[in-house]
């Protein structure tokens, strides 16, 4: 497919403002509601912001940051035909609603991850639920993370949780240093599951709930779902597109 109208959009980093300058300078600059394709340039923190604004166009990513799972290479030529060329990737977001302590209900979207984090000094007090159904009365733990295909190498692969193929059609739910039960390494669901999370004593043991870090804090319980009527485009170089990111990181 070619895209000829091209909108880059550039993160605040020194390195990513002149990539954007020289990008520009090349290939001019396409607003937004009239482009065909965006050119991210930044890094993967970037690449989440561009697609939380909540435009239907491809993303083209280019890595002009620190972290670059979602980024292809800067690489300034010939760009048209490399987004001619480039592997598009299809992802859908995670949906949390949450209500805070003094009963005000917050809603946010989750490309990589919804997370629960211990806000206190002591440790948290879960109770897991899928699909209405108690699967864990009490998790002693210092959190847990709710986590898509997509953000599977994220913050759920720092918490020794398991990487998921883009096409599985599940997500991984992991515990952040469980204490009770001693160890628990978590569970991988079907993504058409609704998982809710009920704080135990949570004004004791307070807990924030994270969505791509947009924070709420302390909450009384948390519920969960995939969210199949939003969808992400993100463009990829041929042969490394993100089912290919995922398998290799796993033999890294």
């Amino acid at each position: 497919m070619r895209f000829e109208k091209i909108h880059f959009a550039a993160s605040r980093a020194e390195t990513a403002q002149e990539a954007l300058a020289d990008l520009t300078g090349r290939y001019g600059q396409v607003p937004r509601y009239a482009a065909d394709v965006i050119v991210a340039l930044g890094g993967d923190g970037f690449m989440l912001q561009v697609l939380h604004e909540g435009s239907e166009l491809p993303v083209y990513g280019m890595n002009r940051g620190s972290v670059g799972f979602m980024m292809n290479d800067y690489v300034p030529d010939d760009l048209p035909e490399r987004l001619s060329e480039a592997e598009q990737a299809v992802i859908y977001p995670l949906a949390m609603r949450a209500q805070t302590v003094d009963g005000r209900l917050h809603e946010a979207l989750a490309i990589n991850e919804v997370a629960l984090l211990r806000a206190g000094p002591q440790a948290a007090k879960l109770q897991i639920s899928v699909n209405g159904k108690v699967r864990m009365p009490e998790l002693i733990c210092d959190g847990a993370i709710l986590s898509t295909p997509a953000g599977s190498t994220a913050y759920n692969y720092s918490a020794y949780g398991p990487i998921l193929p883009i096409g599985a059609g599940v997500l991984a739910l992991t515990g952040i240093a469980s204490f009770r039960p001693r160890r628990w390494r978590g569970a991988i669901l079907p993504a058409s599951a609704v998982v809710r999370f009920d704080v135990l004593e949570a004004e004791k043991r307070p807990v924030m709930a994270d969505a791509d870090s947009r924070s709420v804090a302390p909450v009384s319980w948390v519920e969960v779902r995939s969210e199949p009527k939003v969808m992400h485009r993100i463009l990829f170089d041929p042969g490394h597109g993100l089912e290919e990111r995922l398998m290799r990181e796993q033999f890294a």
